[in-house]
């Protein structure tokens, strides 16, 4: 029962961010390098901090760093979403995102520097690279169903390492993504939306 209300919560989150999207005008019109041919709307992946949100009220106690890291992580997309931001705004406020969520987790108690700065590059390396992933036609959407997909198993089957709930939270901001990211046009919503 609560992952249906987590559901239904954030669809409501979604339509209302489609009404402010398209008040504010938060679209991308095609050019040569789209996989689109309609103008669609952008910044759906708000929708991901949106759970995360939901999660930490609800699991507040020691997720501050955590939270704010996630923050500003989604601050600094949406931004650029709206407007390009220069590569040191976005590589400084990853940085820092980063910093934040490896503090919460205890990783630099926990694994020697030479560690903690592979785990910089990776972490940065991914929220790039779903930076540069186009969120046409479910490509996002479905690719992190799957790694989440995935960590859920590690972290239930194999090694605990987070909250299993945390995870959960995602994918079901993933399959809200997906309901409206991957299907046809409907008559009141947008055709595609873009992270």
């Amino acid at each position: 029962m609560q992952y249906i209300t987590l559901g239904i919560i954030l669809m409501i989150l979604m339509l209302l961010y489609f009404k402010v999207a398209n008040h504010f005008n938060i679209i991308d019109k095609p050019n040569q390098r789209s996989s689109h041919t309609e103008i669609t709307l952008r910044g759906g992946g708000i929708i991901f901090w949106f759970s995360a949100f939901l999660y930490y009220i609800q699991h507040y106690q020691n997720n501050h760093f955590f939270f704010t890291g996630i923050t500003l992580l989604s601050l600094v997309s949406f931004w650029d979403d709206i407007q390009s931001l220069s590569n040191k705004i976005r590589i400084s406020v990853h940085f820092l995102s980063i910093t934040l969520i490896f503090y919460n987790l205890e990783l630099f108690n926990l694994v020697p520097i030479w560690g903690v700065v592979i785990a910089y590059i990776l972490a940065i390396g991914l929220i790039n690279a779903y930076n540069f992933m186009d969120g046409i036609n479910g490509i996002t959407g479905l690719y992190t169903l799957t790694v989440l997909g995935a960590l859920l198993y590690v972290n239930t089957k194999l090694q605990l390492f987070i909250d299993g709930n945390f995870i959960k939270y995602g994918m079901i901001a993933s399959l809200i993504f997906l309901f409206f990211n991957y299907r046809k046009r409907l008559s009141v919503l947008p055709e595609t939306l873009e992270v």
